[in-house]
């Protein structure tokens, strides 16, 4: 037999500090219990990270299980894990069986990042045991504050526990009266205690790397004491162990423990963990020579367990020169070395240590997962300049170790400012399917299919969503065709209502609050388009809101409630955007399955470098606090209408407090010279579909920041609306903003209803004065602006200053022609002042990227673009029309942006004139 068999016959038994699955199935372990009389295994983090973050030797295994179905990292990773626990609990079941109970033990430990929660920890334990499943494992607990009770409790409820991370004496001792009172507990209750076990796993080389540390600065330094303290080198942790097994000595021998053992119970070993020497100075077997008694473990690393066996000492070392051992510890505290404080200090960092490992391990699979999953995960490629680069790493990994992705699960507001954000993250549920009954959408969808149309009247998040999914999904087969309204605009409606017959179309009337004013409007026209009918309805909206009584009450076809901890541009994923899907016919199942990959890899367990929404969010949030706060969006043709859904999450997010993201969505592309320092560009492309990568590939090359998204199919589009809502989130973090309120907002609705409110009591709006007149259009301005009409216009643009952006906000019909018209000016003003241009059809844009036009970064110049109605329509029950409301809309945005410092110039088009086209043209020549 071999000098680590000797061990056991000293009284001490030997575990492996190791797991491996090529071990395993070679038969390493069994050959390890036959020669040398190993009698346990333990693992953690660290080394499961060695075993499964290196090499191929789990593929397989992942492979199987992932093609089973998708799952969590976390669950890929236990997958494997405890596919090798129960391979070694079963090498050692002989032992265990052998030993009666009394050793044979395999230990599997609770994740690191719940050692600060006691609940979270006892859970967790329980959990592991029952997948596990077998009698001989250990699930190890950390010897925490938070841990001791969870100890108590798990030995309470029968569980074998390895208590780790005990460096002092104290902590040793709270633990084994944790380990006594929860048998007592059990004692209390009639069960019995004779089969549980327990170990106390001390840590050794640990304590020695630290006051070595202390004691040979100071020698450096050339302390006064320095012979004094050079001769504690390499002893003060074997001191320190030797007095915690005479204090051990000293339990069993206790009145207290000898009732329990009169009822079967196992004493809780002492267990020598850390037993790999750091110091190239010491004897590599040191920390087992010096450690070796009765009723103690040693789990050592396979380097140590070779050494010993090749040249260890056997000997009851334990046990001798205590008094050795007293006079080294009193010598420390003499000198000031601070025991207590090295050992204290050890615990949060040990749980550091293995929290690191375990991200490690963790990111490990996630990139493992992420292979081979291939095309079903949408990919990300980011090629930045290289001060974006280190900004974005750096924070990833400040990321990490303050662990957002699982604060952010956890919903946790002090991610944010540590306000109500948790109020707001109903969204990270929503993604996975479980926000409306899937019964409710099934019924939907059959029911839609006797319509033509569904026509969805709403504003924001409750249209732009649904708006992405017909575009980019379309109608099913039978299903309706969805057309969007979400404006005021009398042309608009006109034209949407040409295209359809009231009775052979479903109407859905979506809005969170129940009070939003365009929706209400155009509900109370439709309805009454319709003949009253209710059934042609169906409401999604907040519960209790006023929508949902109105619903009610004209008997609408379905009253489908929201989560109130959605906020609306973060809903698409919820009722807003499942019930119009559901309508059209698309698949929401399949959606949900579609999207599934991304919501597991954005999940708390992936760390931020494997994360796809945190390592996007970093990237915009970095270039965003580095000024690159235009982001640009270029997608592929068939992507067009992401571009509108990104444009409010981001906007409405993160453009608050003077800060945030301005989003530049459909302005043409140009050539490098034409743009400046604060651009990042994010190109969305669908394979199969033209794109611009040329061009992108050109702006790459002049440095600007190119972030490529890559999607296979249409339908995996539910994986950017998720990766984009974690982003967003992360962004706001880095921002330093709450990315879940929109405090501007409101600002101008109440301008628009004090307008509103006026015409409804005097039948008119105040008259005003235009600034200066063309043939074609009038201009207004705030006061004390004068010129004409050209000088108007160049004194405008000329204001634009690096870093700024131009607005053009059109409150008048969304269509082809005009956007094109307006495409054009955006490209001269950008070509010709260097800096980015938006734009939005208004009402729509005042309930997305209006936010950060008056509550974000200031420089934006704005032209408000309005024209009278023809023909106009009114609304059943009101004064005003709809292109009344449009007006006051225009008229509030545009006083309220004024109000807030913003350039503003508003351009009223004159029946008969060039329209839009004059003011191109117009607006070309002034610059």
């Amino acid at each position: 037999m071999s000098r680590l068999a000797d061990l056991g016959r000293a009284g001490q038994a030997v575990w492996l500090d190791f797991v491996d699955r090529g071990f395993l199935h070679e038969g390493g372990l069994k050959t390890l219990v036959a020669e040398d009389g190993l009698t346990g295994v333990t693992s953690n983090p660290s080394i499961f990270e060695k075993a499964m973050g290196h090499g191929d030797a789990y593929d397989e295994g992942f492979g199987t299980f992932l093609g089973k179905a998708d799952a969590s990292v976390q669950d890929t990773y236990e997958s494997q894990a405890i596919a090798d626990i129960k391979a070694a609990a079963a090498d050692l079941r002989p032992v265990y069986d052998r030993l009666d109970g009394r050793d044979g033990y395999v230990s599997l430990e609770v994740s690191p990042y719940l050692a600060d929660g006691t609940e979270e920890t006892v859970e967790e334990a329980q959990r592991l045991w029952a997948a596990v499943d077998e009698p001989n494992l250990m699930v190890k607990v950390p010897g925490t504050k938070a841990g001791v009770p969870a100890i108590r409790q798990l030995i309470a409820d029968g569980f074998n526990i390895n208590v780790t991370l005990l460096f002092s004496i104290p902590a040793y001792q709270a633990v084994a009266e944790a380990y006594m009172a929860g048998l007592e507990a059990r004692v209390e209750r009639g069960e019995p205690i004779d089969r549980i076990a327990s170990v106390a796993s001390f840590f050794i080389s640990r304590i020695d790397a630290q006051i070595d540390k202390a004691i040979d600065a100071r020698v450096k330094s050339g302390d006064n004491e320095a012979d004094a303290l050079k001769a504690l080198r390499g002893k003060v942790a074997i001191a320190n162990a030797k007095l915690a097994y005479a204090w051990y000595q000293q339990m069993i021998a206790s009145p207290r423990w000898q009732a329990l053992a009169a009822k079967g119970a196992m004493p809780q070993r002492l267990l020598w963990a850390s037993t790999g020497t750091k110091d190239p100075a010491y004897p590599d077997t040191l920390y087992v020579d010096q450690l070796i008694g009765p009723d103690t473990v040693n789990t050592m690393p396979p380097k140590t367990m070779v050494a010993f066996r090749d040249h260890g000492s056997v000997a009851q070392s334990l046990t001798a020169d205590l008094d050795e051992a007293r006079h080294v510890l009193a010598e420390a505290e003499r000198l000031g070395l601070d025991l207590a404080g090295v050992t204290e200090a050890l615990v949060p960092d040990g749980v550091r240590l293995f929290a690191d490992a375990a991200d490690a391990l963790l990111g490990a699979v996630a990139g493992k997962r992420e292979a081979l999953l291939g095309d079903r995960l949408n990919s990300l490629e980011a090629a930045l300049p290289d001060a974006l680069q280190q900004a974005g790493k750096k924070r990833l990994e400040t990321a990490r170790a303050e662990g957002w992705a699982r604060r952010l699960w956890r919903e946790d507001a002090s991610l944010w400012t540590g306000g109500d954000e948790a109020r707001w993250l109903g969204w990270l549920s929503a993604a996975r399917g479980n926000q409306v009954d899937p019964a409710v959408l099934a019924q939907i969808a059959r029911e839609a299919k006797r319509f033509r149309h569904a026509v969805l009247l709403g504003m924001g998040g409750s249209s732009l969503g649904p708006e992405v999914l017909a575009e980019i999904l379309g109608s099913g087969e039978g299903s309706p065709v969805l057309h969007v309204l979400d404006t005021t605009d009398p042309g608009q409606i006109a034209t949407v209502e040409a295209q359809i017959d009231p009775a052979e179309t479903l109407f859905i009337v979506s809005s969170k609050s129940g009070s939003t004013m365009e929706p209400e409007l155009l509900r109370a026209y439709f309805f009454d388009k319709s003949g009253r009918r209710g059934d042609h309805f169906i409401a999604v909206t907040d519960p209790g809101s006023g929508l949902e009584k109105t619903a009610r009450a004209d008997g609408f076809a379905h009253v489908v409630p929201g989560d109130p901890a959605i906020g609306g541009r973060y809903s698409v994923l919820s009722a807003f955007g499942m019930v119009p899907a559901a309508a059209i016919g698309i698949d929401t199942h399949a959606f949900f399955e579609a999207t599934a990959p991304m919501v597991f890899s954005c999940g708390g367990d992936v760390p931020p470098a494997a994360n796809p929404g945190i390592r996007l969010g970093a990237i915009i949030g970095e270039a965003a606090v580095a000024g690159r706060d235009k982001l640009t969006i270029v997608t592929s043709p068939k992507l067009r209408a992401f571009g509108g859904w990104l444009e409010q999450l981001l906007a409405e997010s993160t453009g608050k407090e003077g800060r945030g993201i301005v989003p530049v969505d459909l302005e043409p592309l140009g050539q490098p010279d034409s743009y400046g320092e604060d651009r990042l560009f994010v190109h969305l492309t669908l394979a199969g579909d033209s794109d611009d990568d040329a061009r992108l590939s050109a702006l790459r090359a002049a440095g600007q920041p190119v972030v490529t998204i890559r999607i296979a199919r249409p339908d995996l589009i539910g994986q950017e609306f998720f990766r984009w809502e974690i982003a967003t989130a992360v962004a706001g973090a880095i921002i330093g903003i709450d990315p879940f309120d929109q405090p501007d907002v409101e600002e101008a609705k109440v301008a628009t209803r004090k307008l509103v409110d006026a015409y409804e009591q005097a039948g008119k709006l105040d008259p005003e004065t235009p600034l200066a007149e063309t043939s074609d259009f009038a201009l207004f301005a705030p006061a004390g602006t004068t010129g004409d009409a050209a000088s108007l216009l160049r004194a405008h643009f000329a204001a634009l200053e690096a870093g700024g952006y131009a607005g053009f906000l059109a409150y008048v019909e969304r269509n082809e022609a005009d956007a094109a018209a307006i495409a054009v000016m955006r490209a001269a003003v950008r070509d010709r002042r260097h800096v980015a241009t938006v734009a939005g059809f208004g009402p729509r844009f005042l309930h997305s990227t209006g936010q950060a036009y008056k509550g974000g970064p200031s420089g934006g110049a704005f032209l408000t673009i309005t024209r009278d109605p023809e023909p106009d329509l009114a609304v059943p029950g009101r004064k005003a029309s709809f292109g009344t409301v449009q007006v006051a809309q225009a008229r509030g945005d545009s006083d309220v942006l004024a109000a807030r410092g913003r350039r503003v110039l508003r351009v009223h088009l004159k029946a008969g004139g060039g329209g839009i086209a004059a003011l191109r043209d117009a607006v070309i020549a002034a610059l």
